[in-house]
């Protein structure tokens, strides 16, 4: 990982770029992140650097709990600020120390990054939503409309094979789109304008990052 940094996305917006053409961008407010505490192979046995996110007010501080604010207690002492959410990066080039700072300057325009956000969760669903099914037929005296159908064979193997396609829960999960341009940066407000749709609810945490 050259490069990565936690944000939150705050919706979606259009605009027209530079070639003339009208596109549909997602507003990510990416950073600013303070290192939380540096690892290295001497100690930990690896090489990496926990960054934190989502500054939790002074006052309010002790909902994290002890252990977490013990966590961040260097960052505390250095900055005044503890995290609600962090984030390890490793096999980072360049060398940081607790308390340095990462903004959205280390990506620039036209720049191909990975996006990891949570789905937005849609709760139990049939096959129909879940899966595309196309269903059965609407009329003429057919009592099958959403149903997934046979489910396996009867005799042999006797059980549903693993995998098959079935009503359930749907989102909610971990999901990574690849590849995704960016489209502008505003660094003075720490946005970063992506093409296209990103996982997520508005107000979700989002991590971009480069392999």
């Amino acid at each position: 990982m050259t490069k990565g940094l936690m944000g939150k996305k705050l919706g979606m917006m259009g605009l027209w770029n530079e070639q003339g053409k009208y596109v549909a961008v997602s507003v990510i407010q990416a950073g600013p992140c303070h290192v939380v505490q540096v690892k290295s192979p001497e100690k930990e046995g690896y090489a990496s650097v926990q960054i934190g996110f989502d500054a939790v007010a002074e006052n309010k501080r002790a909902r994290l709990g002890k252990p977490r604010l013990q966590h961040q207690k260097k960052l505390v002492e250095a900055k005044n600020v503890a995290y609600k959410n962090l984030r390890e990066l490793r096999d980072l080039p360049e060398s940081k120390e607790v308390g340095d700072q990462i903004d959205c300057s280390i990506f620039t325009s036209g720049e191909k990054v990975h996006i990891e956000a949570t789905s937005k969760g849609k709760g139990f669903q049939g096959v129909v939503k879940r899966y595309g099914f196309r269903g059965g037929k609407g009329s003429h005296g057919s009592t099958v409309h959403r149903v997934p159908g046979s489910i396996g064979a009867g005799t042999d193997p006797s059980e549903v094979i693993k995998g098959k396609k079935m009503p359930g829960r749907m989102g909610g999960k971990k999901v990574t789109v690849m590849n995704l341009e960016i489209v502008k940066i505003i660094p003075e407000e720490n946005l970063v304008l992506i093409k296209g749709a990103v996982p997520g609810a508005n107000g979700s945490e989002v991590f971009l990052y480069q392999n």
